[in-house]
């Protein structure tokens, strides 16, 4: 390295946090305008929300003598009396109804002295039309979302800042974009792997950098999610799964969107759902070769590459756990009612829902034991042709 070798690495080092702070906040301010552009996004024919008031209520008084309950599901409806505690008529108590279906999952018993959300009407200045929307959570949904981000930004500075607002940003992108692009008819795989590649892009090279360390990253992530859609396109028709075997589908095809295929609905949200898992390993490999190639200027392409393949060992085990954990446990009451009713494990591990959840597990491990070493390979060869580090090196 000769004399002057430490210094030129540190004046490298620094040249290269100085461009990875640049590219951060050229970054940041991308996301921010995004975010903007995409909240006045209108996407046609989609139906808009009801023109109805939604405000908090306080209910004042319970009526339950239309209510019928059999062991412990509840039928009929329930009489409110509520005070508006927001919006034009604030201050002002009308009576509404609160009917019950007697579907646990979705009905909410109201009790004396709680506090929901009312969707109503007005005329003259009086409410009426009322419906219950559910116990009013927003205020507290609100104080996590501030705290997070709070949290995020002291912890992480810059990179935790344009975390946030890759989070903000994931959320726009699905709700104001992927899912209206699919009720207009567009194709669920190519549109998810847009989506998918879009989000990559700018959640790794926000979050990296525009440099080796966020390009390794993004082109790793991008070769575990085509790996997981392809073997998810096999894998769902291997085991004729169709999607409606995902939440309100059916409801959704009653709702007037006939012509949705429900089956690539289902093969996109596994790809989509495995490439956080995706992008957090190629980042984490990504950075750590970066580290590597810092510390041990010398280090040769097969020790470098060796090294990277360690760390990503080291950390597909725990990640594959975590997608086990994640998909498995969020259906646990699924789980308990087969082994309530004592099924042998076949019928456990062939029932549709099982199947498509397992799919889900291992479509998604699949990608991230894809990922790891592409991800070490493509930083190896970053790093040996990387000016910034020659430079170092040269010095």
């Amino acid at each position: 390295m000769g004399t002057f070798g430490p210094v030129g690495c540190l004046f490298g080092q620094l040249e290269n946090d100085m461009s990875i702070s640049k590219n951060h906040w050229l970054f940041s301010g991308s996301m921010i305008l995004i975010c903007i552009g995409l909240w006045f996004l209108d996407i046609g024919n989609i139906p808009q929300s009801p023109k109805g008031l939604h405000d908090r209520a306080l209910v004042l008084e319970v009526d339950n003598r239309l209510v019928r309950t059999h062991m412990i599901v509840r039928t009929g409806e329930q009489i409110l009396r509520v005070r508006l505690l927001g919006g034009p008529a604030a201050g002002q108590e009308f009576t509404m109804g609160n009917r019950l279906t007697g579907k646990m999952e979705l009905d909410e018993y109201y009790v004396p002295g709680a506090t929901i959300l009312v969707e109503y009407d007005i005329a003259d200045g009086k409410p009426l039309n009322g419906l219950a929307r559910g116990y009013f959570r927003l205020h507290y949904l609100v104080l996590l979302l501030v705290l997070f981000g709070v949290l995020l930004c002291v912890v992480g500075g810059h990179t935790g800042l344009n975390a946030l607002l890759s989070f903000i940003l994931v959320a726009m992108v699905l709700w104001k974009l992927y899912f209206p692009l699919l009720l207009k008819g567009y194709p669920p795989i190519w549109t998810g792997l847009f989506i998918a590649t879009l989000l990559t892009g700018f959640i790794c090279l926000s979050v990296g950098g525009l440099n080796r360390r966020g390009v390794s990253a993004f082109l790793g992530s991008l070769s575990g999610i085509s790996l997981t859609c392809v073997l998810a396109v096999i894998s769902t028709k291997a085991f004729h799964l169709h999607g409606a075997i995902q939440p309100f589908s059916e409801t959704l095809l009653y709702s007037g969107y006939y012509g949705l295929n429900l089956t690539d609905i289902f093969i996109a949200s596994v790809f989509i759902a495995s490439s956080g898992a995706v992008m957090d390993l190629a980042m984490d490999i990504s950075a750590s070769m970066e580290e590597i190639k810092w510390s041990r200027q010398h280090i040769s392409f097969v020790a470098h590459l060796a090294s990277g393949l360690r760390v990503g060992r080291a950390a597909l085990g725990t990640m594959a756990t975590t997608l086990l954990l994640a998909y498995s446990i969020s259906h646990s009451t699924m789980f308990m009612f087969f082994m309530a009713k004592g099924l042998p494990p076949k019928n456990l591990l062939n029932a549709p829902f099982i199947s498509a959840e397992l799919l889900n597990i291992l479509i998604g491990s699949f990608g991230l034991i894809t990922v790891a070493p592409l991800t070490a390979l493509i930083s190896a060869l970053f790093c040996r042709i990387d000016p910034v580090v020659e430079l170092a090196v040269d010095g």
